[in-house]
């Protein structure tokens, strides 16, 4: 029975493939096709480590989300891959500037506006004990017994990287990219206790890995004119934005940080309260059940000229940024927005600040208090009613059935 049906097997694989061979596409390239060009600008000191990463890097395609050992298939090709791993001579430079020279010649042939993708992810490893691997940070999980916060350790490593896409969204490769570990993990919050962030140079803070990758990224596309560099609340950084205009690139950055702007005694957020509704925009918003709605903003936009921090208005010159102020008028769903916005150069670009409406959060906050106050309500009635309960039951003990 065991032979029939591996007999079974057999033929129904050979048939299956026979039957699909003609419609086989001849114009698509192959993953080993992709791969050596991927690979062709490694530079490593011996050659057999370029034919062991070309094999390597086709193995683990092939079992994206898997194992080592799953990937490689056999033993061999696992201890060869660990090798590979703890080989000192191979370096990250090494094994990225194939990939890098292949980016470098699809934005090339591009031909078109760029949008530079700049953002940094964690990459977690649990750890029951003390390990090599750096720390992320140190994130509550509640209460224990005694009633005190609990934290939990964190440890992982942060990668940094900067993706070039097309106006499209075809993805044409990364352009930057940088890895690091932390010895040890402060947030904003302690260091604002002890001194200011704002005082401290950008060489040595953590966020210098921006300008690394905006300067690293910029040069790889040739023309930095066509290239628009994308980030997050976390790339409103002043020396960001004169190193763009220094290189000639345009940005466009979520604002956290509420500006001086003209002469220093107002902000952007009053500035841009008191500018003309350019246009209004509806847009797609999803809540946290999935569930799609509409939302109608209205947009302003104004050109103003942005003061550095006070502590480095010595090194750094103003800069003057148009600024796109977005508010949520109406929508079947509150927003949970904060006030955040989007920057970039005059030369093309636009700098652009979102906020929420006040009379939305204001509803949020009054329902919040109202669910609030009524959950600690059922829990007094809860606790009034067990206490209750326990009077009733020490007073006229226990019955037991005879």
């Amino acid at each position: 029975m065991y032979k029939f049906r591996q007999l079974w097997w057999i033929i129904g694989v050979r048939t299956n493939k026979a039957a699909t061979k003609p419609e086989t596409i001849t114009n698509v390239p192959t993953s080993n096709t992709w791969i050596t060009e991927e690979v062709a600008g490694c530079r490593f000191q011996d050659l057999r480590l370029g034919k062991r990463f070309g094999k390597l890097l086709g193995m683990m395609s092939d079992g994206i989300g898997q194992s080592v050992p799953y990937a490689c298939q056999d033993w061999a090709n696992t201890k060869a891959a660990y090798r590979f791993f703890s080989n000192a001579t191979v370096t990250e430079d090494q094994i990225l500037a194939g990939h890098f020279q292949a980016t470098g010649e699809r934005l090339a042939q591009a031909d078109q506006k760029i949008l530079m993708l700049h953002d940094t992810c964690e990459f977690s490893f649990q750890r029951d004990k003390d390990s090599k691997i750096g720390l992320l940070g140190r994130p509550s999980c509640g209460k224990g017994k005694d009633g005190r916060i609990k934290f939990i350790t964190v440890r992982g490593i942060l990668m940094h990287s900067s993706l070039a896409i097309t106006l499209e969204g075809l993805p044409l490769g990364l352009a930057a990219i940088k890895f690091w570990t932390r010895k040890q993990f402060k947030g904003c919050n302690a260091l604002k206790k002890k001194i200011n962030p704002t005082r401290v140079p950008i060489e040595e803070k953590e966020s210098f890995r921006w300008l690394e990758n905006l300067r690293q990224a910029t040069a790889l596309t040739g023309n930095p004119a066509d290239c628009v560099h994308i980030g997050d609340r976390e790339s409103d950084i002043f020396e960001l934005f004169s190193l763009a205009d220094e290189l000639g690139t345009k940005f466009l950055v979520r604002t956290c940080v509420d500006r001086l702007v003209q002469d220093g005694d107002r902000t952007v957020a009053a500035e841009m309260k008191k500018a003309p509704v350019r246009g209004r925009h509806r847009i797609e918003v999803r809540n946290k059940l999935g569930e799609s709605y509409e939302a109608e903003l209205d947009i302003k936009f104004e050109q103003l000229q942005i003061l550095p921090p006070a502590g480095k208005r010595k090194d750094y010159a103003d800069l003057t940024l148009t600024v796109i102020y977005v508010t949520a008028l109406q929508a079947s769903e509150p927003f949970w927005w904060r006030r955040a916005g989007m920057t970039a150069l005059p030369n093309g670009g636009v700098l652009v600040c979102a906020a929420a409406a006040r009379r939305q959060r204001s509803d949020i906050s009054r329902r919040t208090r109202q669910r609030t106050s009524a959950r600690s309500t059922r829990c007094a009635r809860i606790r009034r009613g067990s206490a209750r309960a326990a009077r009733t039951c020490g007073a006229s003990g226990p019955r037991h059935r005879s």
